[in-house]
Protein backbone atom coordinates (compact mmCIF):
# COMPACT_ATOMS: atom_id res chain seq x y z
CA UNK A 1 0.00 0.00 0.00
CA UNK A 2 1.44 3.27 -1.25
CA UNK A 3 1.27 6.16 1.80
CA UNK A 4 1.40 9.94 1.51
CA UNK A 5 2.38 12.14 4.37
CA UNK A 6 -1.01 14.06 5.98
CA UNK A 7 0.43 17.74 5.06
CA UNK A 8 3.21 18.74 5.82
CA UNK A 9 3.49 17.87 9.46
CA UNK A 10 1.41 14.65 9.78
CA UNK A 11 1.44 11.15 9.65
CA UNK A 12 1.89 8.42 6.81
CA UNK A 13 -1.34 7.45 5.93
CA UNK A 14 -2.00 4.73 3.05
CA UNK A 15 -3.56 6.29 0.38
CA UNK A 16 -6.67 4.22 0.97
CA UNK A 17 -8.70 4.12 4.38
CA UNK A 18 -11.45 2.93 5.64
CA UNK A 19 -14.40 5.16 6.05
CA UNK A 20 -16.87 3.92 8.88
CA UNK A 21 -20.19 5.93 8.10
CA UNK A 22 -21.61 2.94 7.09
CA UNK A 23 -21.23 0.98 9.86
CA UNK A 24 -22.93 3.45 12.26
CA UNK A 25 -26.53 1.97 10.78
CA UNK A 26 -29.17 4.48 10.69
CA UNK A 27 -29.05 5.93 7.21
CA UNK A 28 -27.56 2.92 5.37
CA UNK A 29 -29.79 0.58 7.62
CA UNK A 30 -29.19 -1.45 10.43
CA UNK A 31 -25.85 -3.52 10.91
CA UNK A 32 -27.05 -7.35 10.22
CA UNK A 33 -23.27 -8.89 12.04
CA UNK A 34 -21.01 -6.42 13.75
CA UNK A 35 -18.65 -9.16 14.61
CA UNK A 36 -18.19 -10.04 10.53
CA UNK A 37 -17.81 -6.23 10.08
CA UNK A 38 -15.17 -6.03 12.38
CA UNK A 39 -13.55 -9.37 10.95
CA UNK A 40 -13.67 -7.52 7.34
CA UNK A 41 -12.21 -3.99 9.14
CA UNK A 42 -9.49 -6.29 10.27
CA UNK A 43 -8.99 -7.71 7.19
CA UNK A 44 -8.35 -4.28 5.10
CA UNK A 45 -6.22 -3.26 7.95
CA UNK A 46 -3.95 -6.43 7.13
CA UNK A 47 -4.03 -5.30 3.24
CA UNK A 48 -2.32 -1.87 4.15
CA UNK A 49 -5.14 0.39 5.67
CA UNK A 50 -3.64 2.28 8.34
CA UNK A 51 -6.30 4.61 9.58
CA UNK A 52 -10.17 4.52 10.04
CA UNK A 53 -12.29 7.89 9.62
CA UNK A 54 -15.27 8.05 11.67
CA UNK A 55 -17.55 10.96 13.91
CA UNK A 56 -19.01 11.59 16.89
CA UNK A 57 -22.70 11.19 14.84
CA UNK A 58 -22.58 8.14 12.64
CA UNK A 59 -25.04 6.24 14.41
CA UNK A 60 -25.19 8.29 17.73
CA UNK A 61 -21.69 6.95 18.56
CA UNK A 62 -22.17 3.49 17.60
CA UNK A 63 -19.37 3.60 14.61
CA UNK A 64 -16.75 4.91 17.24
CA UNK A 65 -17.83 2.43 19.37
CA UNK A 66 -17.59 -0.70 16.28
CA UNK A 67 -14.27 1.02 16.08
CA UNK A 68 -12.60 0.82 19.00
CA UNK A 69 -13.65 -3.00 18.95
CA UNK A 70 -11.82 -3.63 15.39
CA UNK A 71 -8.72 -1.45 16.71
CA UNK A 72 -8.51 -3.64 19.76
CA UNK A 73 -4.45 -4.80 19.46
CA UNK A 74 -4.08 -2.58 16.77
CA UNK A 75 -1.79 0.30 17.31
CA UNK A 76 -0.66 0.02 13.86
CA UNK A 77 -3.49 1.61 12.57
CA UNK A 78 -5.06 5.44 12.94
CA UNK A 79 -8.27 6.75 14.00
CA UNK A 80 -9.69 9.54 13.10
CA UNK A 81 -13.21 11.23 13.93
CA UNK A 82 -15.18 14.73 13.85
CA UNK A 83 -17.36 16.35 16.29
CA UNK A 84 -20.08 18.41 14.58
CA UNK A 85 -22.44 21.30 15.43
CA UNK A 86 -25.67 21.63 17.01
CA UNK A 87 -28.09 20.35 16.81
CA UNK A 88 -26.52 16.84 14.86
CA UNK A 89 -23.37 17.07 17.29
CA UNK A 90 -21.91 18.20 20.57
CA UNK A 91 -21.43 21.79 19.31
CA UNK A 92 -18.65 23.92 19.00
CA UNK A 93 -18.35 25.93 21.99
CA UNK A 94 -15.22 25.19 23.65
CA UNK A 95 -16.28 23.24 26.34
CA UNK A 96 -18.58 21.39 23.82
CA UNK A 97 -15.92 20.46 21.56
CA UNK A 98 -13.25 19.09 24.82
CA UNK A 99 -16.41 16.99 26.08
CA UNK A 100 -16.75 15.40 22.80
CA UNK A 101 -13.29 14.86 22.37
CA UNK A 102 -13.60 12.62 25.61
CA UNK A 103 -16.52 10.91 24.93
CA UNK A 104 -15.19 10.01 22.01
CA UNK A 105 -11.97 8.58 22.99
CA UNK A 106 -14.16 6.51 25.55
CA UNK A 107 -16.05 4.95 22.53
CA UNK A 108 -12.82 4.29 20.74
CA UNK A 109 -10.86 3.01 23.50
CA UNK A 110 -8.07 4.66 22.51
CA UNK A 111 -5.92 7.17 25.36
CA UNK A 112 -5.46 9.81 21.85
CA UNK A 113 -7.64 10.74 18.86
CA UNK A 114 -4.89 10.72 15.74
CA UNK A 115 -6.38 13.02 14.09
CA UNK A 116 -9.50 15.39 15.27
CA UNK A 117 -12.02 17.40 12.94
CA UNK A 118 -14.63 19.65 12.45
CA UNK A 119 -17.58 17.87 10.78
CA UNK A 120 -18.74 21.09 9.09
CA UNK A 121 -18.86 24.86 9.40
CA UNK A 122 -21.55 26.63 11.35
CA UNK A 123 -22.00 30.76 12.02
CA UNK A 124 -23.54 29.55 15.58
CA UNK A 125 -20.02 29.83 17.50
CA UNK A 126 -17.05 31.63 15.46
CA UNK A 127 -14.78 29.84 14.29
CA UNK A 128 -12.07 30.96 16.00
CA UNK A 129 -13.26 30.09 19.32
CA UNK A 130 -13.68 26.70 18.11
CA UNK A 131 -10.22 26.85 16.94
CA UNK A 132 -8.76 27.67 19.74
CA UNK A 133 -10.28 24.74 21.74
CA UNK A 134 -9.14 22.20 19.41
CA UNK A 135 -6.09 23.62 19.68
CA UNK A 136 -5.90 23.00 23.36
CA UNK A 137 -6.50 19.64 22.50
CA UNK A 138 -3.46 18.92 21.04
CA UNK A 139 -1.57 21.13 23.50
CA UNK A 140 -2.91 18.40 26.50
CA UNK A 141 -2.42 16.08 24.76
CA UNK A 142 -5.99 14.47 23.75
CA UNK A 143 -5.42 14.35 20.13
CA UNK A 144 -2.17 14.50 17.84
CA UNK A 145 -3.59 16.37 15.07
CA UNK A 146 -6.78 18.56 14.21
CA UNK A 147 -8.35 18.85 10.79
CA UNK A 148 -11.48 20.11 9.00
CA UNK A 149 -14.37 18.95 7.02
CA UNK A 150 -16.51 20.97 4.36
CA UNK A 151 -14.61 24.37 5.26
CA UNK A 152 -13.40 26.18 2.22
CA UNK A 153 -10.09 28.24 1.58
CA UNK A 154 -11.80 31.20 3.91
CA UNK A 155 -12.69 29.26 6.55
CA UNK A 156 -9.09 27.46 7.01
CA UNK A 157 -7.23 30.91 6.53
CA UNK A 158 -9.57 32.29 9.37
CA UNK A 159 -8.29 29.02 11.88
CA UNK A 160 -4.40 29.49 10.75
CA UNK A 161 -3.59 32.53 12.56
CA UNK A 162 -4.35 30.45 15.81
CA UNK A 163 -3.03 26.99 14.80
CA UNK A 164 -2.31 24.97 11.70
CA UNK A 165 -4.87 23.48 9.99
CA UNK A 166 -3.15 19.65 9.53
CA UNK A 167 -6.12 18.71 6.91
CA UNK A 168 -9.35 18.99 5.07
CA UNK A 169 -12.14 16.70 4.53
CA UNK A 170 -13.98 17.78 1.21
CA UNK A 171 -16.36 15.63 -0.89
CA UNK A 172 -13.82 14.89 -4.10
CA UNK A 173 -14.50 12.06 -6.62
CA UNK A 174 -14.37 11.57 -10.83
CA UNK A 175 -18.18 13.10 -10.30
CA UNK A 176 -17.68 15.64 -7.61
CA UNK A 177 -14.52 17.63 -8.98
CA UNK A 178 -15.44 21.04 -7.12
CA UNK A 179 -12.19 21.12 -4.83
CA UNK A 180 -10.11 20.91 -7.70
CA UNK A 181 -11.86 23.08 -10.27
CA UNK A 182 -11.92 25.80 -7.85
CA UNK A 183 -8.20 25.59 -6.64
CA UNK A 184 -9.01 24.28 -3.05
CA UNK A 185 -6.51 20.98 -3.60
CA UNK A 186 -3.73 23.25 -4.47
CA UNK A 187 -4.47 26.08 -1.86
CA UNK A 188 -4.27 22.78 0.46
CA UNK A 189 -0.80 21.44 -0.82
CA UNK A 190 0.91 25.29 -0.89
CA UNK A 191 -0.41 25.33 3.25
CA UNK A 192 0.84 22.29 4.28
CA UNK A 193 -2.54 21.08 4.96
CA UNK A 194 -3.08 17.27 3.80
CA UNK A 195 -6.59 15.87 2.26
CA UNK A 196 -8.64 13.13 2.25
CA UNK A 197 -11.34 12.51 0.31
CA UNK A 198 -14.61 11.41 1.35
CA UNK A 199 -17.33 10.27 -1.29
CA UNK A 200 -14.71 8.66 -3.84
CA UNK A 201 -16.52 5.92 -4.77
CA UNK A 202 -20.18 7.90 -5.47
CA UNK A 203 -21.51 6.02 -2.17
CA UNK A 204 -21.54 2.97 -4.94
CA UNK A 205 -22.08 4.53 -8.17
CA UNK A 206 -18.26 4.28 -9.39
CA UNK A 207 -17.97 0.70 -8.54
CA UNK A 208 -19.25 -0.07 -11.57
CA UNK A 209 -21.93 -2.72 -10.26
CA UNK A 210 -24.55 -0.31 -10.47
CA UNK A 211 -27.62 0.13 -13.32
CA UNK A 212 -30.63 2.90 -13.64
CA UNK A 213 -32.56 -0.84 -12.34
CA UNK A 214 -30.81 -0.83 -9.42
CA UNK A 215 -32.88 -0.79 -5.84
CA UNK A 216 -31.61 0.09 -2.99
CA UNK A 217 -32.62 -0.26 0.73
CA UNK A 218 -30.94 3.58 2.26
CA UNK A 219 -30.78 6.79 1.54
CA UNK A 220 -29.92 6.20 -1.69
CA UNK A 221 -33.85 5.50 -2.82
CA UNK A 222 -34.49 9.27 -1.83
CA UNK A 223 -36.71 8.42 1.28
CA UNK A 224 -34.64 10.44 3.56
CA UNK A 225 -33.82 13.65 1.67
CA UNK A 226 -30.21 13.36 1.56
CA UNK A 227 -28.98 16.20 -1.04
CA UNK A 228 -26.39 13.25 -2.63
CA UNK A 229 -29.49 11.38 -4.06
CA UNK A 230 -30.84 14.41 -6.15
CA UNK A 231 -26.81 14.48 -7.40
CA UNK A 232 -26.58 10.83 -8.07
CA UNK A 233 -29.09 8.46 -8.27
CA UNK A 234 -32.06 10.89 -8.68
CA UNK A 235 -34.00 9.86 -12.40
CA UNK A 236 -32.84 12.99 -14.34
CA UNK A 237 -29.31 12.49 -13.16
CA UNK A 238 -28.30 8.71 -12.65
CA UNK A 239 -28.32 7.75 -16.71
CA UNK A 240 -25.51 10.68 -17.29
CA UNK A 241 -23.58 9.37 -14.17
CA UNK A 242 -23.72 5.88 -15.56
CA UNK A 243 -22.74 6.85 -18.94
CA UNK A 244 -19.37 8.18 -17.55
CA UNK A 245 -18.87 5.19 -16.28
CA UNK A 246 -19.14 2.92 -18.75
CA UNK A 247 -16.74 4.89 -20.84
CA UNK A 248 -14.08 4.79 -18.27
CA UNK A 249 -14.65 0.71 -17.61
CA UNK A 250 -12.49 -0.01 -20.67
CA UNK A 251 -9.51 1.97 -19.30
CA UNK A 252 -9.81 -0.01 -15.92
CA UNK A 253 -9.50 -3.40 -18.02
CA UNK A 254 -6.54 -2.08 -19.58
CA UNK A 255 -5.10 -1.19 -16.66
CA UNK A 256 -5.95 -4.40 -14.89
CA UNK A 257 -8.02 -3.21 -12.08
CA UNK A 258 -11.35 -2.69 -11.42
CA UNK A 259 -13.95 0.38 -11.13
CA UNK A 260 -13.49 1.24 -7.82
CA UNK A 261 -10.27 1.04 -7.71
CA UNK A 262 -9.40 2.87 -10.69
CA UNK A 263 -12.02 5.93 -9.22
CA UNK A 264 -10.02 5.47 -5.69
CA UNK A 265 -6.71 6.07 -7.71
CA UNK A 266 -8.16 8.88 -9.44
CA UNK A 267 -8.42 10.76 -5.94
CA UNK A 268 -5.15 9.68 -4.37
CA UNK A 269 -3.85 10.88 -7.92
CA UNK A 270 -4.88 14.41 -7.35
CA UNK A 271 -2.65 17.55 -6.49
CA UNK A 272 -2.49 17.92 -2.46
CA UNK A 273 -4.50 14.85 -1.92
CA UNK A 274 -3.49 12.36 1.38
CA UNK A 275 -5.82 9.30 0.16
CA UNK A 276 -9.07 9.10 -0.16
CA UNK A 277 -11.99 7.27 2.20
CA UNK A 278 -13.70 4.04 1.24
CA UNK A 279 -16.21 2.38 3.25
CA UNK A 280 -18.21 -1.14 2.93
CA UNK A 281 -19.26 -3.39 5.66
CA UNK A 282 -18.17 -6.37 3.12
CA UNK A 283 -14.84 -7.79 3.68
CA UNK A 284 -14.13 -8.76 -0.08
CA UNK A 285 -14.77 -5.13 -0.91
CA UNK A 286 -12.85 -3.69 1.92
CA UNK A 287 -9.28 -5.73 0.59
CA UNK A 288 -10.44 -4.75 -2.55
CA UNK A 289 -10.70 -0.74 -2.32
CA UNK A 290 -7.15 -1.03 -0.34
CA UNK A 291 -5.48 -2.81 -3.55
CA UNK A 292 -6.40 0.45 -5.28
CA UNK A 293 -2.90 1.77 -3.44
CA UNK A 294 -1.21 -0.19 -5.72
CA UNK A 295 -2.66 1.62 -8.96
CA UNK A 296 -0.51 3.93 -10.67
CA UNK A 297 -2.28 6.36 -12.72
CA UNK A 298 0.35 8.35 -15.63
CA UNK A 299 -0.44 11.46 -17.10
CA UNK A 300 -1.67 10.04 -20.01
CA UNK A 301 -4.15 7.99 -18.31
CA UNK A 302 -5.11 10.30 -16.39
CA UNK A 303 -5.94 13.31 -19.10
CA UNK A 304 -7.87 10.89 -20.67
CA UNK A 305 -10.22 9.94 -17.70
CA UNK A 306 -10.46 14.13 -17.04
CA UNK A 307 -11.64 13.85 -20.63
CA UNK A 308 -14.24 11.99 -20.46
CA UNK A 309 -15.77 13.60 -17.31
CA UNK A 310 -15.21 16.83 -18.52
CA UNK A 311 -17.00 16.14 -22.08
Amino acid sequence: MKTHRLGSDGPDCSVVGYGAWEIGGDTWGPNPDIDAIIEAMRAGFDAGINWVDSAEIYGSGTSEEITGRALEGRDDVMIFTKVAPKPSGSGFAKDEVRAACEASLKRSGRDVIDLYQLHWPTQDVPVEETWEAMASLVEDGLVRFVGVSNFDQEWIGRCEPIRHVDSLQPELSMLQRRPRDTGLLNFCASNGTGVIGYGPLCYGLLTGTVTKDTTFGDWRDGSTGIGYYKRYFAPDVINGNLERVDQMKPIAERLDCSMAQLALAWVFHQTGVTGAIAGSRKRDHIVANAGAGAVVLSENDLAELNAILEG
